[in-house]
């Protein structure tokens, strides 16, 4: 037997993993050898993950944790966080019948010109679409914003509103181009919350660094990719009863009893190690095991509301069936936070193209998903502020892309990259400011524009990390990949 081929390693004359197979531990609901012949483990020899760094920021961080919020499909702009009113004043006039054409300004002149040839989707969606909502100024930094976000809106003296964002990809791959800096046809590469968790580890040995609330596209469904499983996200619902697949023991197998076979794997482990030094891979997964062993009172005790007030539960629209789903995986966020997970990311809105995917029926489309998620993630903010986390929380509201200016058929629109919205908050970030902008009609981000990957590197510098001090030899990423932090928008 080569010395390499540690799936032949025997102990007392038995075949290790078929023994481990057959203890029952009841481990997340299956036994431990099962779970590694899921996972590949058994298959000899496959390339173990890239060790992480040490865990040490790179620099003084400002930020513990971040809290990612991510709407599917593709938020309009104009009727969130950048409102248009020349898109009311000339509203179902094309644009070469618009000012916007007749000006004999030669830098708008040249843009409205593109404007007409290039817009999003390869599609010319020219007749301008008048804003389906009011707008107004909020809080004393006067910031305006919708009438679709009023909870969100006062809050506005803590938000850095970025209204000057581009990307590339003109489909929902742009999905997965906000989460990893790279196109959906790139190839696998890891996400932001995955870098992270490479980078710093742990806060919180008994829970998970890197949490997944809400489902998920399935071209935008892993996060570890090539720096290995043990950074994909953990996915979680907010049920204290099922958080887990396969997160219950074993019928008529206790914590105890767990705990005892647990033991024992380690032992075995251990004379393992001395054998065959060269199997790291099966040593990596058994301490994820062990993590998720914890996770088993962990994660109920986290998810379990029984000790918020009803003054808190209301606060994140746990009340009202409207905001109740979106508003338990707020409360959960902030919980987690509480506790030192490092990284959250929850979806709102997946499947299919993904719910703010507003090609007809914009109004009716926003009006409901606002309605949604406004109060909750207002309640988010609120709470994370008086109870001193905000200033060690990164919270970031995103989508993929904005909605073209133009109308798409009678009442929707299109997909837009070359000019969106999304607002940071918390974690060192500067609030109640405005950072860029958008033309007349919301088309073409024109001032301090900020490609995608900016929003990466701005919560990896408030984390105390640098892009490209985590890069992997010969997997080095394009420069434009890194992005740059925006200053402007630091405290």
């Amino acid at each position: 037997m080569s010395r390499n081929d540690s799936s032949g390693s025997q102990c007392c004359g038995q075949h290790r993993r078929a023994f481990l197979a057959d203890v029952g531990m009841g481990f997340t609901g299956l036994a431990l050898g099962a779970m590694l012949a899921r996972d590949g483990v058994v298959r000899a020899n496959e390339e173990a993950a890239y060790a992480p760094p040490d865990g040490r920021a790179h620099f003084r961080p400002r930020a513990k944790s971040v809290i990612w919020l991510f709407m599917n499909g593709g938020v309009s702009h104009m009727e969130s966080f950048d409102p248009k009113p020349e898109l009311t004043t000339h509203g179902g006039k094309t644009i070469a019948e618009s000012p916007f054409a007749h000006t004999q300004d030669p830098e708008k002149l040249k843009l409205a010109r593109v404007t007409v040839i290039n817009d999003a989707n390869g599609q010319q969606r020219n007749k301008l679409y008048p804003l389906q909502v009011g707008f107004r100024k909020y809080g004393e930094s006067g910031i305006e914003m919708s009438d679709w976000v009023p909870h969100m809106g006062s809050c506005a003296d803590d938000l850095a509103v970025v209204r000057s964002m581009w990307t590339t990809d003109d489909n929902h791959g742009a999905q997965t181009q906000f989460h990893s800096g790279r196109h959906m046809l790139d190839g696998e590469f890891p996400t932001l919350g995955a870098w992270v968790h490479y980078g710093l580890g742990s806060l919180n040995e008994n829970l998970p660094q890197f949490l997944s609330i809400g489902k998920r596209e399935y071209w935008n469904a892993k996060d570890g990719h090539y720096l290995g499983p043990a950074h994909d996200a953990v996915p979680l619902r907010i049920d204290p009863k099922n958080p887990l697949d396969y997160a219950k023991s074993a019928g008529g197998v206790s914590l105890d009893e767990q705990r005892l076979g647990f033991d024992l794997v380690g032992k075995l482990n251990q004379l393992k190690g001395i054998e065959y030094p060269d199997d790291t891979a099966l040593a990596a997964r058994i301490q994820a095991y062990e993590l998720a062993y914890r996770m088993q009172t962990s994660i109920p005790e986290t998810i379990d509301f029984a000790d918020e007030t009803e003054e808190t539960q209301k606060l994140y629209g746990l009340d009202d069936p409207a905001t109740k789903e979106f508003g338990t995986q707020m409360l959960a966020a902030r919980r987690f936070v509480e506790r030192g997970v490092r990284f959250i990311q929850v979806q709102h809105g997946a499947g299919g193209a993904g719910v703010w995917d507003a090609h007809g029926g914009l109004k009716a489309n926003h009006e409901r998903n606002f309605k949604a998620v406004d109060k909750p993630v207002a309640g988010l903010l609120k709470d994370l502020k008086r109870r001193g986390l905000l200033e060690d929380t990164i919270v970031l509201f995103a989508s993929e892309f904005g909605r073209t200016p133009g109308s798409q058929g009678a009442d929707g629109r299109d997909h837009h990259i070359f000019g969106f919205s999304v607002w940071m908050a918390g974690g060192g970030i500067k609030g109640g400011m405005v950072h860029g902008k958008t033309d007349e009609i919301g088309f073409h981000a024109v001032e301090n524009r900020h490609y995608v990957t900016d929003i990466h590197a701005t919560i990896l510098h408030q984390l105390g990390l640098d892009s490209r001090k985590l890069e992997i030899p010969g997997r080095k990423r394009l420069d434009i990949d890194h992005g740059h932090p925006i200053d402007a928008i630091i405290a």
